[in-house]
Order: C-alpha cells, then structure tokens, then sequence
C-alpha cells in the first residue's frame, strides 16, 4: 500500500533511523502491517553483537512505533508533515525470539483507543509466523 518514498513522506525519520520498508495493509484509524528487511548491512550489527548479529530489542520497538505513527498520521487531520509523534509509554514488552540479518520482520499494529490526541496500541513483530516481540505502545501526535 505505502512504498518507501511515501513513508518518507510520512514519517520525519531517515536512515540509519528509518526502520520500515513498506505497508503493505491499512486500515485507516484501526490497523496496519508494516515490513522491515533486516540486513547485515544495518549500522548496529556491527557492535551488537561481534560474530553473532543481533537486532537490538529497542530498535524493534522504534520499528513498531514507527509503523504506529503511520497509522496514526494517515488518520490525523490536515497535514501530517506540520506533526511529529512522541513516545509516552511502552508497557508489556516482551522480546520473545532474536531477530538476526536475513529476517522479515512483519509488523501488525492494532489500535487500543485514541483519546484526546493520544494514541494506545497493541504492536507484535513477528518473522514468518513466529512471535518475536510485543508491546503495547503510547504516543500523541504534535507540532514539530
């Protein structure tokens, strides 16, 4: 649904800190799917970790957050390149599997509630059909 050229569009951050390649479901306001490749070729494999490449557990969560706020700038009024999403609270994170160079990750995020600007959802990262990480996330929508 969104290449990568229209996430940029989107979504204020840039590499080495874009971490979404392409939507490929929507549904406005409700849900969305989100696909990160994970290559070697990421800045972090090279110290996390030396001989056994691991992607770090909070750059899965940026990865969930960013998919979040696609989600919810598609659903904000006017235009989405005056806003920036702020972090306000991860609860319930769980890194159940490592994510290695090579892996899809398939990102499905669910919206909880949005309420007075503020958003609340359910975020899993999962690589085939297996559960990687989880996390219920917070955020609002602001001014830059």
């Amino acid at each position: 649904m969104l290449d990568i050229v229209q996430i940029m569009e989107l979504l204020p951050h840039r590499y080495p800190f874009l971490l979404v390649d392409k939507i490929v479901e929507m549904e406005p306001g409700k849900r969305i799917v989100g696909i990160k490749n994970v290559t070697m070729n990421e800045p972090f494999f090279q110290g996390h970790f030396p001989g056994f490449p691991v992607m770090p557990g909070v750059l899965i969560i940026e990865a969930m957050a960013q998919v979040a706020a696609i989600l919810a700038y598609k659903a904000a009024e006017g235009d989405a390149k005056e806003k920036v999403s702020y972090f306000m609270a991860i609860d319930n994170a769980r890194f159940r599997k490592p994510v290695k160079p090579g892996d899809t990750l398939r990102i499905e995020v669910e919206t909880l509630f949005c309420k007075r600007g503020i958003w609340s959802v359910a975020a899993k990262a999962y690589v085939g059909e297996t559960l990687m990480t989880e996390a219920e996330l917070k955020a609002t929508l602001g001014s830059k």
